[in-house]
């Protein structure tokens, strides 16, 4: 199971939550490494406590603006030395993502660019209340193309359409976030699935946040490992 990459979702702003999540979500059974987003980063610890991270982590920041602006934020992230992934909105197009790619592997060789696709927090119906008129799959594979055609390192999408991006994709990196373990609630998430499946879907890697953090973390992992062990 060491191969499979699980991105534990480290979405509080209270440092010490933090460093009891990343404690007790390390084990010698699974690759686990921390995701921190906008509510840790914003904080007034959050980036600080980034600046002297030892391990590898994942800034989830979502990028997605002009690309002159998009590419100036990129870069005032250069003294995370330990930073391997950073996301970016694929609604940002073509130009934006072709840009932040290029940053990023001027400020650090190691940076992935991953870029997100439709939240799984959404649906059809959601899409439709925004003006689209595509479904979720087809708009998903539209903006891999557009990743693919970027440059980027890697596509964030529920699991759902991942099996398709797969497909069309052999070598691709696809992240899915809305993974819970059976049983747990889907909470705010639409699109959800056990992390089981979604590696069947050939997924490279999952994201788990409130399956793993909330209640006993430790046991949670141990939900976990005895689930892919199954």
């Amino acid at each position: 199971m060491k191969h499979k990459n699980i991105f534990v979702a480290c979405d509080t702003s209270n440092l010490s939550e933090i460093k009891k999540i990343i404690k007790q979500t390390q084990t010698n059974k699974l690759k686990v490494v921390p995701k921190f987003g906008l509510q840790f980063f914003y904080s007034k610890n959050g980036r600080k406590f980034l600046e002297n991270f030892k391990k590898d982590f994942w800034l989830d920041l979502k990028i997605n603006d002009i690309p002159q602006t998009a590419l100036s934020a990129v870069d005032s992230l250069k003294d995370l030395k330990k930073c391997k992934y950073i996301t970016v909105h694929a609604n940002g197009g073509l130009e934006m993502l072709k840009a932040i790619k290029k940053k990023a592997k001027s400020i650090n060789k190691d940076l992935k660019v991953l870029a997100v696709t439709i939240l799984t927090s959404l649906n059809n119906k959601s899409l439709k209340e925004i003006g689209h008129t595509k479904s979720i799959q087809q708009l998903v594979l539209k903006q891999a193309d557009l990743i693919k055609k970027s440059g980027c390192d890697g596509i964030v999408c529920s699991a759902q359409e991942a099996k398709l991006v797969r497909k069309k994709y052999k070598n691709l990196f696809i992240v899915t976030p809305g993974i819970r373990l059976p049983g747990d609630n889907a909470n705010d998430q639409s699109r959800i699935m056990n992390p089981n499946d979604a590696f069947k879907n050939k997924v490279s890697g999952i994201v788990m946040g409130r399956s793993l953090i909330k209640g006993n973390i430790k046991n949670n992992v141990k939900r976990l490992i005895n689930h892919l062990n199954k």
